[in-house]
């Protein structure tokens, strides 16, 4: 009995870890309720049910992997789980997903590519979550027209997993595929330098309040309090939102258009990166004189990689810049 133990749902279910563009990672607290808000919303819509085979293909070091091993028990299901190895190899997922008669499998958008590249042609019962990165309009067609449903998910680590929603039917019309609307007890806003809401259609910063808001960062007080800020627009005077530092819009349809960033952390094939985390790692070895990181697309669509150009301390002819 948690009650016996003194437990409440206000302690803390799990700290998680997440780049810093210090190069010093943070430490994301989030709460039981949080994790049990996140769970009963995604119970109901992608509609898990103890008939489900779900496949876990993502690492425990990124977050998303608590719906892959939570969520099934949470409702009797059956998880699978795939080997390191299996997890980014196509051939491998395709055979574990037909040996064990999955039917709800969660990957990023590059691992859906890699499938989609091996000849996998998905089955009409089958469920994909897609999240971690934009959703291209183009793979959100080739999934639907495969699959029986195609959900997009979007969410910071800092409001628990995934904090909205989307079902993808592959009719949108831009190059990135809505990512819908909050999930139970969350409220996105949109808001404007500052801080007021913008009209429907505009751009501005995404905000993002609810029971899914985590404590704030492992003893970063300063960090927490940029973050993690008063709600002004909740009944609940302790309420918080958290600063995303994505953009986005809502559209006439009250679905929210994501937008990217208004910084230079980036996304790779579902982890958030600070470029700044690994231009200070570059610059703290003793033969770099300066360092920058980009993120490039340049072989096929989601094929993102990080490059590093940095100009040496010593020898002339490094002078000019190397990229790496």
């Amino acid at each position: 009995d948690a009650s016996a133990l003194g437990l409440t749902s206000r302690h803390l279910a799990y700290v998680i870890y997440t780049s810093g563009s210090t190069g010093k990672p943070k430490g994301v607290m989030v709460e039981h309720r949080s994790v049990v808000n996140f769970l009963t919303a995604m119970a109901q819509s992608p509609e898990l049910t103890a008939q489900d085979v779900l496949l876990a293909v993502t690492t425990l070091s990124f977050d998303i992997a608590g719906l892959e091993l939570y969520l099934p028990l949470s409702q009797g299901a059956r998880i699978v789980l795939a080997s390191r190895a299996a997890a980014v190899d196509a051939a491998a997922l395709t055979q574990l997903i037909n040996y064990h008669s999955v039917s709800i499998m969660q990957a990023t958008p590059a691992t859906w590519r890699l499938l989609l590249s091996n000849g996998w042609r998905g089955k009409a019962a089958f469920k994909i979550l897609c999240g971690g990165d934009a959703l291209p309009a183009d793979l959100s067609a080739r999934l639907a027209a495969q699959v029986g449903t195609v959900w997009n998910l979007y969410g910071p680590t800092e409001t628990t997993i995934w904090s909205t929603l989307a079902r993808a039917d592959g009719s949108q019309t831009g190059p990135i595929a809505s990512i819908g609307r909050p999930i139970s007890n969350t409220q996105i806003y949109i808001l404007d330098p500052h801080g007021q809401p913008v009209p429907i259609g505009v751009t501005g910063e995404i905000y993002i309040g609810g029971v899914g808001v985590a404590r704030g960062y492992l003893n970063r007080p300063e960090l927490t309090a940029e973050r993690f800020l008063p709600d002004p627009f909740s009944a609940d005077k302790t309420a918080r939102m958290y600063k995303t530092g994505d953009l986005g819009r809502y559209l006439a349809d009250g679905n929210i258009e994501f937008l990217g960033r208004n910084d230079f952390q980036v996304k790779i094939r579902g982890f958030r990166i600070e470029l700044g985390e690994i231009e200070a790692r570059l610059a703290a070895c003793p033969e770099v004189r300066e360092a920058v990181v980009v993120a490039r697309e340049d072989d096929s669509p989601g094929g993102k990689r990080l490059v590093a150009y940095y100009t040496a301390k010593r020898g002339r002819e490094q002078e000019d810049g190397q990229e790496q």
